[in-house]
């Protein structure tokens, strides 16, 4: 984690957080229905930033993902930005499937800010960072490849203030700049499905059939869940980036503390639990990781998020 000149940094950081958020212009009233509908709009354009495709949407797809049995048989570093946001585009099109929006104006532009200005302080903040909330009352966070990121309602509403919400958006945020997401769907790709991406090429099905085989793959990896060392990666990064961004770093602890008091059969709990390394073995990793490097930082005064947006920062 970095550590140097942090204090300096982190309080500067603060500040412009804070006045980041204070400074968000108010949106026009207008039906709340069609307004979330151009927000959502506007969000899946940002995915957009690949070149743009000849013949619509799906052509694109399979343009991006017609060799994905290539695609998946080459090192990570060598899947180019583009092809990164387009298959992105297309789990978030899935998570999407599954779960809708929130239909709350408001609540989608606050996570959407607040996620987008801490991802400017990460590894990579050029990629065309979208956040949302999902309509589900599950305790849960996802993120797609190229800058993807929702959590759920269920979450947002468990969580007692807005340093808590900064930490898990930092922990999804790394693991799109750590690519973690694609390393998962290149082991299983290359654990078995490879063979009928393969075959698939050889018998000329459809692009279609080919767009089919990225969906399996993400909905294989979002079931399972990601590497473990990578989410005790994305704890320890996670938690550095939400100092830098000027939030009390302890948030995703103290997450995590309300975490390991969860039953595992609680279906609100059941999906983030299994899929993640225990939560005890988090703290502890993140305890070792951290020591008391960012304990100045901590003790922050912190907004609860129905405080945020009684302030009108997501309108």
């Amino acid at each position: 984690m970095r550590t140097t000149h942090y204090g300096t940094i982190a309080r500067a950081l603060g500040v412009a957080a804070l006045s980041l958020l204070c400074a968000l212009p108010a949106v026009h009233a207008e039906e709340p229905g069609k307004a979330l509908g151009n927000l959502f709009q506007n969000l899946l354009k940002q995915g957009t930033a690949a070149p743009a495709p000849a013949t619509g949407a799906q052509h694109s797809v399979a343009t991006n993902s017609g060799d994905l049995a290539s695609l998946f048989s080459q090192s990570i570093e060598q899947i180019d930005e583009a092809k990164e946001i387009e298959m992105g585009k297309q789990l978030a099109a899935v998570l999407l499937g599954a779960k809708p929006l929130l239909p709350n104006l408001a609540l989608q532009r606050y996570v959407n800010r607040l996620g987008r200005w801490i991802a400017l302080q990460s590894a990579r903040p050029d990629l065309p960072w979208t956040f949302g909330v999902l309509d589900d009352a599950g305790f849960n966070a996802f993120a797609a490849p190229g800058g993807y990121v929702f959590v759920t309602k269920g979450l947002v509403d468990a969580l007692n203030d807005e340093s808590e919400l900064a930490g898990i958006l930092a922990h999804e945020i790394q693991h799109v700049v750590g690519k973690h997401h694609l390393k998962a769907m290149r082991k299983s790709a290359q654990a078995g499905l490879l063979t009928s991406l393969i075959a698939a090429r050889l018998s000329e099905r459809s692009n279609g059939a080919l767009h089919g085989q990225l969906l399996m793959l993400g909905k294989d990896m979002y079931s399972k869940g990601l590497d473990q060392s990578d989410e005790l990666e994305a704890d320890r990064v996670g938690v550095a980036l939400a100092a830098r961004a000027g939030f009390d770093p302890y948030g995703l602890v103290a997450v995590l503390q309300g975490l390991r008091t969860a039953a595992p059969d609680n279906p609100i709990f059941s999906l983030q639990l299994s899929t993640h390394p225990p939560t005890q073995v988090r703290l502890d990793q993140l305890e070792l990781a951290m020591g008391q490097r960012l304990d100045a930082y901590s003790g922050k005064p912190s907004l609860t998020i129905a405080q945020r947006l009684a302030r009108g920062v997501g309108r």
